[in-house]
């Protein structure tokens, strides 16, 4: 059966529809419309700026309690998991800033303390009760010291905890993957993994929102979800989104297949499936949201700015991307080049995005820090170039 065509030149797009999007991602319905659609909203919402923030990737802890089938990041005491000192996170940043990074990204495994006694001793050590008060304490002195911007990853989180880091912290980040608590059962890509319950994540974000931080989220593609289950999980996004002002970002990224994982032989979604799934998520979030795809996991990533794309998230001219180490960054130059030449303007921004810049997102304390680095548009102030190398 040929795909029904939905024509879009001189028919308007319908109006997001759960049931139209999983069609649209089984290949049901000519694509065609769907991506000259996303294009019109991106262009509507963000024009032809593409954004990229620079960074420096800190892996604060590779120690985790959960077991997801995919994952090279977390690993055990016996197998080098640890937690960086905080001398270490500091000469990281420091680095960092050197090159001209604004972010310090900040990434731990979730609640380590609760299943390792060597993270325990750790936080013992520097005077600490959990994993979320070290990155605290480190993100503290990463503003104080280095001048840099925490983006932290914590975990699950209550508000008490969002509360704590957020004078430290301009945006948080935490990724729903999936809204499907099928992914949790035996064989599945979260089975083992309490965190990942998609409920609880919900609840992070709602509490992030609460306490009036810019959250960046998004899906992860290829980890077994159905096209129903991905259709509904961007749904809930653009819900929540709607309802609490918080989504500062939604990132479409797609699974990576790594050796020695229970998912190491699982296929990795084609990058034109991965393009629908993109268009399908800009028509589902609208034109304000912004939307990212890694570009690093991607060869021909500028393909994605066809599906409604405007930015590259973090990209860093010095440490790899400890999530995916198999996939270096692009060069900020050759980031730069391909995305002129798609017909974009690249700019440099911080870890808040523009529009989140103002005193109702932004703890007082961390506010002037970050007008400061900022243009008058909102974007990162002269970063450098990129050294040759």
């Amino acid at each position: 059966m040929r795909p029904r065509v939905i024509p879009s030149a001189t028919v308007a797009f319908p109006a997001p529809d759960p049931g139209l999007a999983a069609a649209l991602l089984r290949g049901e319905v000519d694509p065609s419309g769907l991506f000259a659609e996303a294009r019109r909203l991106r262009d509507e919402g963000k024009g032809r700026v593409v954004t990229f923030s620079r960074k420096v990737f800190v892996p604060l802890t590779t120690l985790c309690r959960d077991r997801c089938g995919y994952c090279t990041f977390a690993a055990a005491p016996e197998a080098g998991g640890r937690y960086l000192e905080p001398e270490e996170a500091l000469a990281l940043a420091a680095a960092g800033r050197a090159l001209g990074c604004t972010e310090a990204l900040l990434t731990m495994g979730d609640r380590p303390e609760a299943r390792w006694p060597a993270a325990r001793e750790f936080l013992a050590r520097q005077g600490c009760g959990s994993t979320v008060e070290y990155a605290a304490t480190v993100a503290r002195r990463i503003v104080e010291e280095a001048a840099l911007f925490p983006h932290a990853n914590p975990g699950i989180m209550d508000e008490g905890v969002v509360a704590s880091l957020r004078p430290w912290c301009p945006s948080m980040g935490l990724m729903l993957e999936s809204v499907s608590p099928r992914l949790m059962q035996p064989g599945e890509a979260h089975h083992g993994s309490p965190d990942k319950d998609p409920g609880r994540r919900l609840a992070t974000l709602r509490a992030m929102a609460a306490r009036r931080v810019p959250a960046t989220t998004g899906v992860l593609v290829g980890i077994g979800e159905t096209a129903e289950e991905l259709a509904e999980s961007l749904f809930v996004l653009a819900a929540l989104a709607a309802e609490t002002g918080a989504v500062q970002e939604v990132i479409v990224q797609n699974f990576r297949a790594k050796a020695g994982t229970p998912m190491g032989e699982r296929p990795e979604p084609a990058p034109e499936y991965l393009a629908r799934v993109v268009a399908v998520a800009r028509w589902v979030l609208g034109p304000g949201m912004n939307l990212q795809v890694p570009p690093n996991l991607t060869d021909r990533f500028e393909a994605y700015l066809e599906a409604g794309v405007n930015d590259w998230g973090g990209v860093s001219p010095l440490t790899p991307d400890w999530v995916n180490p198999e996939a270096p960054w692009p060069r900020i130059e050759e980031l730069r080049a391909r995305t002129e030449a798609a017909g974009f303007r690249l700019v440099p921004r911080l870890p808040v995005y523009p529009e989140y810049l103002t005193a109702e997102w932004v703890d007082p304390g961390l506010l002037p820090r970050l007008r400061a680095s900022a243009n008058d548009a909102g974007y990162a102030l002269d970063p450098l170039r990129e050294p040759s190398t």
